[in-house]
Order: C-alpha cells, then sequence, then structure tokens
C-alpha cells in the first residue's frame, strides 16, 4: 500500500467546509487504496482526517515530535505513531513514508512543509508528486504568486508544473497517480 502524507491545519479554520474537505479527501484516501501519513496530531483539519481515515478502515501513520505528542496532541488511534525530537526529523520521516504529498488549508506549518517538498521536488531530492487541494478558493494567493514568481524569471515554467492542484480529492489523486513513487528520500544532510 502507497501512503500519501498530508499538511494541513491544526485549527478547524472558520469555513465549515474545510472540515468537509478534509473528511472528503480521508474518504478518497480509503477508497483509492492508500494509507495516511501525517503530522499525528488529534486537533483540527489534521485530527478530523486522520479520524475520517481510521473510521473507514484505512491506515494512518503519524509522525510528532515528542514536545508535542507530551502536550497530549497525539492522536491515540493511529495505526502507526513515530515519536520524533525535532520538525526536521518529523518532516524527514514524513516524508521518506509517503509516494505523494498534498497539502490542505492550515497556517504556517503547512506552507512550509508544502513549499519544502516542493524545493525538495525542483532540486531532484526526491520525484514524488505535490499537490494543492484549493478547496474554496483557500489557495488562490499562492497559486498567484508562483505564477508571478515565474513572471519575474525566479520560478520556471517547469517546476510551476510541479504543483499540481485540484479543488476535489478524487480529481488531485488522479492527477497524482502517474507520478506516484515508493523511493526514498535522497541527498539529506
Amino acid at each position: 500500500m502507497k501512503n500519501i502524507c498530508v499538511f494541513c491545519g491544526s485549527s478547524p479554520g472558520i469555513h465549515p467546509g474545510y472540515t468537509s474537505i478534509a473528511q472528503g479527501l480521508g474518504q478518497a484516501l480509503v477508497q483509492q487504496e492508500f494509507g495516511l501519513v501525517y503530522g499525528g496530531g488529534n486537533i483540527g483539519l489534521m485530527g478530523i482526517i486522520a479520524s475520517t481515515v481510521l473510521e473507514a478502515g484505512g491506515k494512518v501513520i503519524g509522525v510528532i515530535p515528542r514536545q508535542l505528542a507530551e502536550q497530549e496532541l497525539l492522536h491515540d488511534r493511529l495505526t502507526t505513531a513515530h515519536i520524533v525530537e525535532t520538525m526536521h526529523e518529523r518532516k524527514a520521516m514524513m516524508a521518506k513514508l509517503s509516494a505523494g504529498f498534498i497539502s490542505l488549508p492550515g497556517g504556517l506549518g503547512t506552507l512550509e512543509e508544502c513549499c519544502e517538498m516542493l524545493t525538495w521536488a525542483q532540486l531532484k531530492i526526491h520525484e514524488k508528486p505535490c499537490g494543492i487541494l484549493n478547496c474554496f478558493g483557500f489557495f488562490d494567493g499562492l497559486l498567484g504568486f508562483l505564477d508571478h514568481q515565474v513572471s519575474q524569471g525566479f520560478v520556471t515554467t517547469k517546476n510551476r508544473a510541479l504543483v499540481l492542484e485540484a479543488t476535489d480529492p478524487e480529481q488531485l489523486l488522479d492527477l497524482m497517480k502517474p507520478q506516484l513513487h515508493t523511493n526514498d528520500i535522497t541527498n539529506l544532510a
């Protein structure tokens, strides 16, 4: 079974549709026989997608720093839980366990994780698809900024094309499927 890593908020956000889209992605992952890798939390969209996958009979791997686990933020029903020491270890392990990456709405951490995986793809540290589930226009600003970076000569059109985008979970998974790999992340210093 291939795993998809999902980056998302530790808050549910203010739009009720964010919860629905997290649930929809969780159900789509199980229906298409993908496991979930995520940050291990029991709150916000993180907790919602993990609980949805588990309730649908899917596999969920959580990777969480010890400090957050000790604050009682670790989801208590995970298939597998990895407790690591640092955020850097967390991201490296999540990347290694995953065949592709999806970003849902979230805050600064979600943005940073999304951009890091895109940077790693650009540098050929991995060849795994990076998708953005642009529900309710949440990522319109980011996608517009990426286009601005292209127009200003800072991002090539080839690297801009690394960002797969859709508004529907099934559509995004369909875009990602041809590129899904299980190869390990390489060149991590």
